[in-house]
Formats: C-alpha cells, structure tokens, sequence
C-alpha cells in the first residue's frame, strides 16, 4: 500500500504562543525525527505542511512576514515531497493536497505533528472520510494544556487520551512511531 508521511505544522510559530511551554517538547521532538528518520530509510514519501493565517505583519507568528512560518530548528533535515500551507484546521482544505495524493496514488496517510486535538486530529477525520487509511502517530503529536469553559484546567496528556480514543477504530489506527515503522512493511 503507498503510503506517505503527513508533517502537520511542526513549525517555530507556536514558539511565539502565550500557552507554548517546552513540557512535552524533548519527548515529541525524539519521537517525530524517529519517525522521520525510519520514513526517509523505508523511502516513504515526506509532505510537509505549515500554518499560515492571520493579519499578514511581523508580529503575527502564523504570517510568513513573521519569519517564524518555518519548521522546528530541532527538527532533522529532510527534503519534502511537497510543501502545503494552509489557513484551515484540515490540511485538505484548500491546500490541494487531496489532489495531489490522489495523483500520486497515495493509499494510506501517517499523520503526525502540532497539534494534537486541532489540525492533526481534523486532517485525520478528513482523510478518512475521503477515503484514505490513516495511522495517527500519537507520540508523534504535541499539544498544550488548555483551560475548559469551567475555567479548569485539561492536561495535555488528557487531550492526547481524548483524541486517541474518538480517532481509534472510527477514523484511525492509533500507533506509535515505533508501530507506524513496522506497518510500512
């Protein structure tokens, strides 16, 4: 089955967030170059995609006139099949990167990157009510803690636990980066 690995906004823009702390960071960082590093051994195909919304100056972090619309410094090298940028939680939605999986006859998707519950999880519902099989690498994911409407707080881990557990069998296979690799053969 071809296959391609999805890099969803693994990009020094959330640097520039209120909520960014390096909790978690060191983890996904080990965990996303692994999976990088095994995909470009296995020769799967790499897209990356970047955020990219918002008042069009400097002080936005998701402009490109920010200078920070740019992959993780701690992110290994690697070069992109294709680079997408996008202004929707989907990185299908006008993108055209449905178009050019189809013409590349990608079946299945590894989708991995920033963050978690937001543009991973709602590139993965998209790729697969389009049809695409997706492996949703968990550890490969990073997001932050948010505060609830009750003014609470819901722990990143928790937000990780949620969305593995809506996304398994209805959308995804949920696999660590070490079980993503091993499906590729």
């Amino acid at each position: 089955m071809k296959t391609c690995l999805i890099l969803i906004d693994a990009q020094e823009s959330f640097r520039h967030r209120p909520y960014f702390t390096s909790t978690n960071l060191s983890a996904y960082l080990a965990a996303q170059n692994a999976l990088i590093d095994g995909c470009v051994v296995a020769g799967v195909p790499i897209i990356r995609v970047l955020h990219v919304d918002g008042s069009k100056t400097a002080d936005n972090p998701f402009s490109r006139e920010s200078g920070h619309v740019k992959p993780l410094a701690e992110l290994h090298n690697f070069e992109p099949v294709a680079t997408f940028y996008k202004g929707r939680h989907s990185a299908l939605v006008g993108t055209g990167l449905d178009v050019w999986l189809t013409q590349h006859g990608i079946q299945k998707l590894i989708i991995c990157g920033i963050r978690t519950e937001q543009c991973c999880e709602t590139t993965t519902r998209h790729a697969s009510d389009l049809g695409w099989q997706v492996d949703f690498c968990l550890d490969a994911t990073l997001t932050w803690d948010m505060q609830q409407p009750d003014g609470k707080t819901l722990r990143a881990a928790d937000i990780k636990t949620r969305t593995a557990t809506v996304l398994q069998d209805r959308f995804a296979c949920i696999c660590s980066v070490q079980q993503a690799l091993e499906r590729l053969l």
